[in-house]
């Protein structure tokens, strides 16, 4: 009878750990609201293409210059590499409320 009584008590604790090993891990997932808050669209970054440029607005051409910048990009856009990003912070705005439009080529 013990014995039975260790094995059934024995089998409810492996049943247990069992079952609680097998609850799904839930993933961390990062913050990534510090990215980017929309995708626009073409329309969008239309009506802020405007000469004078517009002091609440500026548009970021994050390719590099030689390669694609020098060969064409949006009217009053400045030039940013990526891979300068770093380096060239000085040329974003200090008003913390100014409309940042950043564009790229893509994915590649």
């Amino acid at each position: 009878m013990q014995k039975t009584r260790r094995l059934l008590w024995l089998s409810v604790v492996l049943a247990l750990v069992l079952v609680m090993g097998l609850e799904p891990v839930k993933k961390a997932t990062a913050d990534t609201s510090w990215q980017f808050h929309d995708i626009v669209d073409v329309k969008f970054v239309q009506q802020h293409v405007k000469m004078p440029k517009p002091a609440d607005v500026l548009i970021v051409d994050s390719r590099p210059t030689r390669g694609k910048f020098n060969k064409g990009y949006i009217p009053t856009a400045i030039n940013i590499p990526d891979s300068k990003f770093a380096e060239m912070t000085d040329k974003l705005p200090k008003d913390k409320n100014t409309l940042l439009i950043f564009y790229c080529q893509g994915p590649t």
